[in-house]
């Protein structure tokens, strides 16, 4: 049998998005992937998305916000970046590794202006559940990326 392949979620903070991105990957596709998040300036874990998560029946109470480097003795297969600023602030990465970019809006920059603390909530469950129909495609995208690297270039 075939070693699931590592996915590391990368997002600035590894605050919200790509803890959300890690708990969904590994509740939905913890069988078929290992998963993992870190980012370039990590801060600490999202309350809010850790509520809004666990509604959805995942617990991600448990993780934790870390900085790549924390992670340096693993061979990733692919790296996902999951918001916009990482393209300016992620570590090189080596060119075997796949890297995908599925950018989500992010949830505590979006609600800073929300009229009450629903309204900040119903942002978070907006890119929440994005983020789990993302992930629930993650196989079908990550056999798209290998065949795109198998074709012979022209």
């Amino acid at each position: 049998m075939a070693a699931k392949p590592k996915v590391l979620f990368l997002c600035t903070g590894n605050t919200c998005r790509s803890q959300m991105a890690e708990g969904f990957a590994r509740s939905l596709l913890g069988g078929r992937i290992e998963a993992y998040s870190a980012g370039s300036s990590p801060s600490r874990l999202d309350p809010c998305a850790v509520r809004v998560m666990k509604e959805a029946g995942v617990d991600i109470s448990r993780q934790k916000s870390k900085h790549f480097n924390e992670l340096k003795g693993l061979e990733f297969d692919y790296v996902v970046n999951v918001c916009s600023s990482t393209s300016e602030s992620c570590p090189f990465i080596p060119a075997k590794i796949k890297v995908i970019h599925n950018e989500f809006d992010d949830p505590p920059e979006l609600s800073q202006e929300a009229a009450s603390e629903e309204a900040k909530l119903g942002i978070y469950r907006r890119v929440r559940d994005e983020i789990r129909d993302y992930i629930e495609s993650l196989p079908g995208v990550l056999e798209e990326k290998n065949d795109e690297q198998e074709q012979p270039r022209k």
